[in-house]
């Protein structure tokens, strides 16, 4: 295969989610809990100059909220969000982790507030950014 040819073809409409780092594709694709019926490419542990190794995933026909990009960001911190429109990038984002994730996830404190059988208030953690996704750290609010 030459240099010019690609490993998976182009979307005309959608979301590439590039810059993975190798291995989390599939952890990535789990928080964005996706259609089932969701036409999506994913490519694990191919070249990159920036990375050594990376994985990306093409989701074509739907976008992300910005809920669902801060929930990349905590996994990969380094990733590019590209909107494609007519086969070609409209516009190209770096991503960064949010300064809190709210409703997400558990609590592991089981007498926090929020681990309440009795209308539990929605789960709230600060988030403290390391420079990867292994050095970040979530602090529950309550």
């Amino acid at each position: 295969m030459s240099g010019k040819e690609l490993l998976v073809r182009k979307i005309e409409s959608g979301i590439v989610i590039d810059h993975i780092p190798a291995g989390k594709a599939f952890l990535v694709l789990k928080l964005l809990r996706l259609d089932p019926e969701a036409k999506v490419l994913l490519a694990m542990n191919v070249d990159s100059r920036k990375l050594g190794r990376k994985d990306f995933i093409k989701i074509e026909g739907r976008y992300l909220t910005s809920k669902e990009i801060d929930l990349i960001a905590l996994v990969a911190p380094e990733a590019t969000v590209n909107i494609i429109e007519d086969w070609k990038v409209k516009e190209k984002r770096r991503i960064e982790p949010p300064k809190m994730v709210e409703g997400v996830f558990h609590c592991p404190n089981p007498l926090c507030p929020t681990n309440s059988p009795y209308k539990p208030p929605k789960t709230r953690f600060r988030v403290e950014a390391g420079g990867r996704a292994e050095e970040t750290r979530l602090h529950c609010e309550y």
